[in-house]
């Protein structure tokens, strides 16, 4: 047995299953998904990433075989990747001998390192919750909530909080907040998608990228994802590209559009005021957007 305990979390390796348990620091993403159990059949990789503090180890899966990495499709940031862990400058040497423990089983088995045709791991506990920004979303299994806040606009909050099953969604995309650009989680009914911007839409979170508790409404879409019909047939046809959960990335502002960089800077004086952010918060937010002018 390999075994490799961090801050960060714990990392175990028994031959066949590399289990991870998250540290009680770390991101509320990889806390919120709690342990995590991966089949060897999952991993298609693994490596240690040295640097002048320690480094990184990283668990690289075979496509396909999480339905937390397909629902992010590749905009989780290392923090929050449930598959890293960060490593102090003393332990490096486990770190090595866990990658060549691992490695030397993958050979052993002879695991390819290939996209899979179904999801290898469970994904998400149920009942499961998150998000943040105007509002947040819950999933039992069946349905799914969205429950309005204080922020949310009226056409919002005016029906009350949302609620349908899941035979009504036909898909599910998350974008994190990127830049002065908010983010989303969003639910596709079946009817078609809603042309609404997603601060209107009541199908779906805005997501204002103000704390790393927002990132958890990733494993709603995650939890969703593994269930719908047709995410199943998109993961099992050869070569498709995952469009149940792809998002156009959003278009960075031009330097010029003043409009909006002041739009950004009169929500986040009206968010400060309203004691959402605190001073520090304020006065970071506030240099990004002066520094983009």
């Amino acid at each position: 047995m390999a075994e490799i305990i961090q801050r960060d979390g714990t990392w175990t390796f028994d031959g066949d299953t590399v289990r991870i348990v998250p540290g009680g620091k770390a991101h509320p993403v990889r806390q919120e998904l709690g342990e995590t159990a991966v089949p060897l059949e999952a991993v298609a990789g693994v490596s240690f990433e040295p640097d002048r503090k320690g480094g990184r180890l990283r668990l690289r899966l075979r496509g396909g075989a999480c339905p937390v990495l397909r629902a992010a499709d590749g905009r989780l940031k290392d923090g929050a990747d449930p598959y890293a862990l960060t490593v102090e400058k003393d332990r490096t040497g486990v770190a090595e001998y866990f990658v060549d423990e691992v490695r030397n089983a993958l050979l052993i088995e002879q695991v390819p390192d290939t996209p899979v045709d179904r999801f290898l791991l469970p994904g998400p506990t149920l009942p499961v919750s998150g998000g943040g920004g105007d509002g947040t979303a819950s999933f039992d299994g069946e349905t799914v909530r969205l429950t309005w806040n204080w922020k949310a606009e009226e056409a919002k909050t005016a029906g009350g909080a949302s609620t349908f099953p899941l035979s009504r969604i036909a898909a599910v995309r998350w974008l994190p907040a990127i830049g002065l650009e908010n983010g989303y989680l969003r639910f596709e009914p079946v009817e078609g998608p809603v042309s609404s911007p997603p601060k209107y839409d009541p199908y779906a979170l805005d997501l204002w990228g103000m704390s790393k508790k927002e990132h958890t409404a990733v494993l709603v879409a995650a939890a969703v994802l593994m269930r719908l019909p047709g995410a199943r047939a998109a993961l099992d046809a050869p070569g498709a590209p995952p469009a149940l959960t792809k998002a156009p990335e959003p278009a960075a502002p031009p330097a010029s559009d003043h409009d909006a960089l002041l739009r950004r800077l009169r929500e986040l004086g009206e968010l400060h005021q309203a004691g959402v952010l605190t001073d520090e918060e304020f006065s970071t937010a506030k240099q990004a957007v002066l520094r983009s002018m």
